[in-house]
């Protein structure tokens, strides 16, 4: 069973990547406006994490690269955080538009779990649902 929920975590994490990374080469003006101020080239980097949301997700789907693109993912989850705190410290607005603590808080509180997932989907770690180390007598 736990096979089972990993390879539909697993696609469900591969398709909100694939779709994210084709949203920032596609539409890229919102993820230009929550970049922080002190990040060099935002179009450069903006379609940059767009090419490395669909190689992960791509990377996921395939045995070979499935650890290496879990870990890659999970980096880069950690490495964007940035731009959500700056959306959510700054109240950028997007099309006009500011969100609420009601969507910035969930949100910034989520990325730890979206790293872990990244991790855990692609069989990069059991953990917590390995069971833990037995202990040797």
């Amino acid at each position: 069973m736990k096979e089972s929920v990993r390879t539909a975590l697993r696609w469900l994490l591969a398709l909100a990547y694939g779709y994210a990374g084709w949203a920032h080469l596609a539409r890229p003006t919102p993820f230009l406006a929550i970049m922080p101020p002190w990040v060099p080239a935002p179009e450069m980097v903006v379609a940059a994490t767009g090419v490395a949301e669909i190689a992960g997700a791509i990377g996921l789907m395939m045995p070979a690269t499935r650890k290496a693109a879990g870990w890659g993912l999970a980096l880069y989850a950690l490495c964007v955080w940035p731009a959500n705190f700056h959306h959510a410290l700054a109240n950028v607005a997007i099309g006009g538009e500011t969100l609420s603590w009601w969507y910035h808080g969930p949100r910034l509180a989520a990325q730890p779990l979206i790293i872990w997932w990244a991790l855990w989907a692609s069989g990069a770690t059991d953990w917590p649902l390995g069971g833990g180390r037995r202990a040797v007598a």
